[in-house]
């Protein structure tokens, strides 16, 4: 059963549509159809890539870190999303907390707001 806050994988494509590697990403919120389609967003283990005051960074003493299930730390990159059916979802390996998911949330539709 897929929840908002849990982190599965999923074959991200790149920007010009070529398959990606398998990675985890964040499930944000079910799109509201019969479909079974939710909108996810990309984590990576390159901290490199985090839009300051945009990306969350996941660090390993954070106290949800251990029940993520990501092995290092890694930034959920807010910007890389995607709306995919539940069933190309290959799986859970965690989740992160309510807050943080709330945050990541929030920033995202202030984002889409703007100015």
């Amino acid at each position: 059963m897929i929840h908002e806050g849990q982190v599965v994988l999923f074959r991200f494509p790149q920007t010009d549509q070529i398959s990606g590697k398998l990675r985890p990403a964040l499930v944000i919120r079910e799109i509201p159809s019969s479909y079974g389609d939710w909108l996810i967003c990309m984590i990576s283990s390159q901290l490199s890539q985090q839009i300051p005051e945009f990306d969350e960074i996941i660090r390993e003493d954070d106290a949800d870190f251990g029940r993520s299930g990501l092995k290092t730390s890694s930034v959920v990159r807010i910007s890389r999303l995607a709306v995919v059916n539940r069933k190309v979802l290959l799986g859970s390996i965690g989740d992160i907390d309510s807050e943080r998911l709330m945050s990541i949330k929030k920033k995202l539709s202030e984002w889409i707001i703007g100015p």
